[in-house]
Formats: structure tokens, sequence, C-alpha cells
């Protein structure tokens, strides 16, 4: 790389560059004849390179990210390599069917058929950044949902049938305690009806009716009972398979009685006092830092 020849003449110039084009060729040749249809290069390729693979048959994609050719690596098999040297075929990936599509200003790669692949890509276009974001999210949230239901199987009904259930444990509960501690009880079973309350002003539902028929509902003892958005009333969510585990709601309410205990545990808040004095924006001097005495 930090090499330097120095020549005297044109013919001699005119063999280094011939040297150069020819071990060009020559790794552009080794790559051709181990049959290999797809070239996925971290460094650019050159219009030559390209030209080369095109005549052939042979697809090239040049400034690959890293982390992309790894998730390829994965999925069809083989290795990165360094050198065209020493190939061997197990050093070569495989797929059943690969294309490239454009997809708005942007060209996909999409391999399918891959051997090891275990996962899949999930390409998201929209108008707004803003609601990209939040398809993201909510997919991302989906995901996550489904992945830990497989990993642990219990799940109780959402829509809001648990919580309105646990509201009404909670009413029934708080008649039996005398005293400010019910209170309590009955501002926790109010807390848990926040959650089929926000489903219904999401969509667009009247909230205040939802509820009233929900607590009827739960007061006959239909567990199961919550928002049905797709219909607008109120449905068995358990029999609608609209699920959720067990144990994320649980770390959920878990988590918002810690935070909530927190707040109740802050008895005093302080606030302290200005660093500078307005009127020349110089540091305050605090007592005892001159030569003299501290002033009293």
């Amino acid at each position: 790389e930090n090499a330097e020849i120095r020549v005297d003449n044109v013919e001699e110039y005119q063999k280094v560059v011939n040297a150069e084009w020819e071990i060009l060729y020559e790794k552009l040749q080794t790559i051709a004849d181990s049959d290999v249809k797809i070239v996925l290069s971290k460094l650019p390729i050159g219009d030559v390179a390209t030209q080369y693979f095109a005549d052939r048959g042979m697809f090239c994609a040049g400034r690959v990210p890293e982390k992309d050719l790894e998730r390829t690596m994965i999925a069809c098999g083989g290795s990165i390599q360094s050198t065209v040297k020493d190939f061997t075929d197990d050093m070569l990936g495989r797929c059943d069917h690969f294309e490239e599509v454009q997809m708005g200003a942007d060209r996909y790669n999409i391999f399918t058929g891959c051997p090891l692949a275990k996962t899949c890509t999930i390409i998201l276009r929209g108008g707004a950044e803003q609601f990209m974001e939040e398809t993201q999210r909510s997919l991302h949230d989906a995901i996550m949902i489904v992945r830990r239901a497989k990993m642990n199987d219990s799940i109780v009904a959402g829509g809001g049938a648990i919580d309105m259930e646990l509201s009404k444990h909670l009413r029934d509960y708080a008649r039996t305690i005398q005293g400010r501690d019910q209170q309590f009880i009955d501002a926790m079973a109010r807390a848990f009806e926040i959650i089929p309350r926000t489903l219904c002003d999401n969509a667009g539902l009247d909230a205040t009716d939802i509820l009233n028929k929900l607590r009827q509902r739960h007061a006959q003892g239909q567990v199961w009972c919550g928002v049905d958005i797709t219909n607008e009333y109120i449905a068995d969510n358990f029999e609608a398979c609209v699920w959720e585990p067990a144990l994320v709601k649980s770390n959920a309410i878990t988590a918002a009685s810690e935070a909530a205990c927190i707040v109740l545990t802050l008895d005093e808040t302080i606030r302290n006092a200005k660093s500078k004095v307005p009127e020349d924006n110089r540091p305050v001097r605090p007592p005892g830092m001159g030569r003299g005495r501290p002033m009293m």
C-alpha cells in the first residue's frame, strides 16, 4: 500500500499498469470460475468489475453495511472473505431466489428461500416520518408481546377485560374495610378503569356508556368481557382471541404500584438557591472564603 515505484521511461510505466490490470482480471476470473452469481462487498466496486460481472450474468453490490453482510451470511450460510484465493464450496452462501426490487427511491436486494434463515425482514413505507416511527413502535410492541406469550403461555383477555375485573374485585374488597384504607383501595380500583377508558377514547367510542356496560357485565360474572373496538361495543375478548400475556400485565401492575408508592413517600421538595448575583452576574462567594473573618 505504501510502496513507491520509480520508472525512467514510458515502457516501464506501462508494464506496471498492465501488471495491475492482470491482477485485477485474475481476481475477477477467479470469482467467476467459482460459479458465484451474487457478489456483495463492504467496499465500493469499480465500473470495470461491475461490467465484468454483468457480462457474465452476475450481480454485484458495493458499499454494503457490515451488519447486512453478517445477517446475509447467517441466513444464507458461507462466510465473509477477505481474499479470493483458495475458494471452497463451504465458503459460499445459497438461496432459492434473489431479486432486486425498486421501492420508492430505494432499491432492495431480497433473498428468499435461505436454508439457515430463522428471521424475516419487514419493510415499512409511509408518507410522514412520525407515522413511520409510530408504526414501528406499534409493530415492535406487538412482536414483543407474541414473543413473551410464547415464552410464558399464561394469558388473560385484553381490551380492558382483566382491568375491569380487577377493579370489580377491589371495589368489593373495599366495602369490607373500615377507615381511610377504603379510599386508597377505591382509588386503585378507579385507576384500573383508565385502561378501558383510554381504549374507548382512542377508538372514538363513548367511554362513559361502555364502562357502565362493562361494570354491569362483570357484576353478572362475565369475567372476560372487554372493549370491542371492531364492533364499537363490548364482547367476550377471550372468545374473540384478544389476549395478552399474564406476565406482561403482572409486570405492568407491579411497576405502576411501585411508582405510585415512590411518589407517595416524597414528603418535601428541596429547591436549590440561585448561584449567581443578578446585578453583576458574579458567582456567589460562600462565607469564610475571603481573607478576613466570615461575617456573622
